[in-house]
């Protein structure tokens, strides 16, 4: 004869309340705590400076026309505080241009956000905020990138890209003449957009 499995299963009403209190003080105190993690992490981001080593990347300064290259973002402290960091991707699925893919990219990482406190946050305000954009590209593609097409994405601050090799090629399956395509390749772009001053 088989006898119940009595386990963790409440028995009586009075161990199916201690169950119900246990477990609500389990999951307020792991609350407790991701909320104290994550206050930390953003008074963390508020007072450090990103520094990222980054593989020979290129660095374009958009609205300055300046152009130059180094082997870390330390390098070139364009922005000394950083008050968030976006992601996003974009693909190109016909037509292999990898601008098309950065501007979904970059419209991926900024397109769900409202930031209305810049002008508090911001000293200068709008004019004196400052966007970073690291562009992972596909190298084979990389020469067809137009950033000022990208930088048209961000309606304000001055604006700073940065290109490394990386994103990614996958085949589409089909290659559609009418539709700019040479080969069947979809093109994928990452971008990480660093807003601050």
């Amino acid at each position: 004869r088989t006898r119940p499995v009595r386990g963790y299963f409440p028995q009586s009403k009075r161990q199916e309340a201690v169950c119900f209190v246990l477990m609500t003080l389990g999951t307020s105190f792991w609350s407790l705590l991701l909320l104290s993690l994550t206050s930390l992490l953003v008074d963390f981001s508020f007072s450090f400076t990103l520094e990222t080593s980054i593989r020979a990347p290129h660095y374009y300064q958009s609205r300055t026309t300046a152009l130059a290259m180094s082997t870390t973002a330390s390098d070139n402290a364009f922005i000394n505080n950083v008050l968030f960091v976006e992601c996003g991707f974009g693909n190109d699925s016909h037509g292999q241009s990898a601008t098309k893919a950065a501007v979904r990219a970059c419209r991926n990482a900024i397109e769900f956000n409202s930031i209305p406190s810049i002008a508090k946050l911001v000293p200068g305000g709008y004019t004196g905020l400052k966007i970073s954009v690291i562009l992972g590209v596909p190298d084979e593609y990389v020469s067809g990138l137009d950033v000022s097409e990208v930088e048209k994405v961000f309606p304000y601050g001055k604006v700073e890209f940065k290109l490394q090799s990386g994103g990614l090629v996958a085949p589409s399956g089909i290659a559609i003449e009418s539709l700019g395509d040479s080969n069947d390749d979809m093109v994928i772009v990452c971008a990480a957009v660093t807003v601050g001053y």
